[in-house]
């Protein structure tokens, strides 16, 4: 049967995401709700190809173009997710979405087209060997959970407890706003809106939760979580500098979370990207988690060289140094008009 390419409606969506459930390959972050938070968070266009054969959905592509005279124009699959890339039943599925990818990327004059795969495909596109996610099972077992932390890692865990951090449920954004944005303040990085983070949890609904860890009735770290099947995804979380005080706040949250998870029946525990080098991956490693590259792919159009928009790039040293001394309201202003070219 011949496979065509269309893009996504509103009276596509639900097809869509039965697709996502049901596909292997599928992500948190293939779902099509990422549609509409680009487009209502952010003002970006967004493209979602999906292929049909037989009258049924085979396969999905979610696009995004986020065009920045500071950062350059891509076509993305997909800005502020950490996987995308196609997932398709068939190598002819797969090669009609990429092809309209092509199109679409050609006739949008961006400088490249980037798919941020999990697994490595055999386009022979240029890859950036940046990224590595971490990626464990967990156990209904609160002991073998535990046991599975190494013995550094587990003793601050302990440690944290002991000093009297708790854990609690949040239904709104307001308090985890307020120490997210202290944290990637102090990294040298603008942070996005709370609009942003409302419509996250108004578009997922249940299958996104913020976890908050409080110490003497202060909160001192938070994490936005998102479900998806049987998977747990840690993914916009952070602490505050009085936390620094107070010993395992992070090991704590992260534990907290993986606790809970275990108890609800996510049997995954996904803690998201980092870039070799830097902390936060020697944090995750540390923590018992095996690292796994990120095979994103650039189709290049208008650039003759992979984009490299990351804060390890040299040419950003300056801006991050600066951004990490702004005064906090300061930062909260001007961020959001900033990180919404970060995708």
């Amino acid at each position: 049967m011949t496979v065509t390419v269309e893009k996504l409606d509103e009276q596509a969506m639900a097809r869509w995401d039965a697709y996502v459930d049901r596909a292997v390959d599928a992500t948190f972050f293939h779902r099509a709700g990422w549609k509409t938070v680009l487009e209502r968070a952010f003002g970006h266009a967004a493209y979602f190809l999906y292929a049909v054969e037989g009258g049924d959905v085979v396969g999905v592509l979610p696009l995004a173009q986020v065009k920045s005279a500071l950062f350059g124009n891509t076509l993305s699959s997909l800005p502020f997710c950490v996987y995308g890339g196609i997932v398709a039943d068939s190598e002819q599925a797969a090669a009609a979405l990429r092809e309209e990818a092509c199109r679409l990327a050609e006739r949008l004059r961006v400088g490249a087209l980037e798919l941020r795969n999990r697994r490595a495909s055999a386009a022979g596109w240029p890859i950036k060997e940046l990224y590595f996610t971490f990626r464990k099972a967990i156990d209904p077992s609160d002991e073998v959970n535990l046991k599975a932390i190494p013995n550094r890692q587990r003793a601050m865990v302990r440690k944290g407890l002991k000093e009297g951090l708790g854990s609690e449920w949040d239904e709104g954004v307001d308090r985890l706003y307020r120490v997210y944005s202290e944290s990637v303040r102090n990294l040298g990085t603008p942070v996005f809106s709370v609009k942003y983070l409302r419509i996250l949890r108004e578009v997922f609904g249940s299958d996104c939760s913020v976890l908050m860890i409080t110490h003497q009735g202060q909160d001192v770290a938070a994490v936005m979580s998102f479900y998806f099947r049987d998977e747990v995804i840690p993914y916009y979380g952070g602490s505050t500098a009085a936390s620094r005080a107070i010993k395992g706040v992070n090991h704590v949250m992260y534990w907290e979370l993986m606790r809970h998870s275990a108890a609800q029946g996510y049997t995954l525990f996904d803690f998201g990207r980092s870039k070799a080098g830097t902390g936060p991956f020697s944090f995750k490693k540390n923590f018992g988690f095996e690292p796994q590259p990120l095979p994103y792919e650039y189709y290049l159009v208008a650039s003759d060289a992979v984009p490299d928009v990351n804060p390890l790039n040299p040419k950003y040293r300056l801006m991050i140094n600066v951004w990490s001394r702004l005064p906090l309201p300061v930062a909260n202003t001007i961020g959001p008009f900033l990180a919404r070219s970060l995708g």
